[in-house]
């Protein structure tokens, strides 16, 4: 069964971390492009990061360079997000999702998430509030 499976959300405090998951099944993972979304109520949704499985070249949006991370684990075909000195405005659902073709990851800014994507997960709430 192709999927994506997101875990790791939750409630954290402002400054605080959070890793979240992303676990992969039925694609051939360790080719695929892997990209992180987020979307708040009333918003578009907006990319956050990417990881190419093959060479491991990551890029990361600006509202989050330097505070999260982007990693992958071909062994257990994860992808993981490390999130860094949370903020409110980071509050959103978050999603992960797959290209299995060719993909740069700097391509995260200008992709149409609603045409592009090859495989979405269900999401992960991640809420960051005192």
């Amino acid at each position: 069964q192709v999927q994506l499976v997101e875990s790791g959300g939750g409630l954290v405090q402002p400054g605080g971390s959070l890793r979240l998951s992303c676990a992969a099944s039925g694609f051939a993972f360790d080719t695929a492009s892997i990209l992180w979304f987020r979307q708040a109520p009333g918003k578009e949704r907006e990319g956050v990061a990417c990881i190419n499985n093959k060479d491991g070249r990551t890029y990361y949006t600006g509202f989050v360079k330097g505070r999260f991370a982007i990693s992958r684990d071909n062994a257990s075909d994860t992808v993981y997000l490390q999130m860094n000195t949370l903020k409110p405005e980071d509050t959103s659902l978050y999603y992960c999702a797959a290209i299995v073709g060719p993909f740069r990851p700097a391509d995260i800014e200008t992709i149409n998430p609603r045409t592009e994507i090859d495989i979405w997960g269900q999401g992960t709430q991640v809420t960051v509030s005192s």
